[in-house]
């Protein structure tokens, strides 16, 4: 029995050993990186951090004079639905960028190029027109 034991337990240490240089020796690529860093920041510019601290207290969305409001009426406050909202118009904001980026790379197809430029430009526009509105709206309805 203590032979046994004995060369499970070595064999066991061994597969922990390779399981930990594995995990050690891990390189993830570039793009997940870029990716999980981007998520990141796209969530702390929204407001993440407010509501998952004020998660208990703060709402979706509510109702007030026979209208529902996405948007919370004030900059001291926000709702759900704000950080949501402000999460999209960044990542909208985002993927233009990189749409125009991404259009330099076509200098032999001008057409692409041209096309993927316009994208890119629309894209970063609205989100920037909708963000400043919704800012506005907030400021002015306080």
């Amino acid at each position: 029995m203590a032979k046994k034991f004995k060369k499970q337990a070595a064999s066991t240490s061994f597969s922990w050993s390779r399981l930990f240089s594995r995990i050690s020796t891990v390189q993830p690529s570039s793009f997940a990186v870029s990716l999980l860093t981007m998520a990141l920041v796209l969530f702390l510019f929204g407001g993440g951090i407010f509501a998952i601290i004020n998660y208990a207290t703060i709402q979706p969305a509510f109702y007030y004079k026979g209208s529902f409001y996405f948007l919370y009426p004030g900059l001291g406050n926000q709702l759900i639905s704000d950080s949501v909202i402000a999460i999209v118009l960044y990542a909208m904001g985002f993927i233009g960028l990189l749409t125009i980026y991404q259009s330099t790379k076509y200098v032999y197809k001008p057409r692409q190029a041209y096309m993927m430029l316009v994208i890119g430009v629309t894209l970063t526009v609205l989100a920037y027109l909708f963000l400043e509105n919704a800012i506005y709206w907030k400021m002015t309805n306080g």
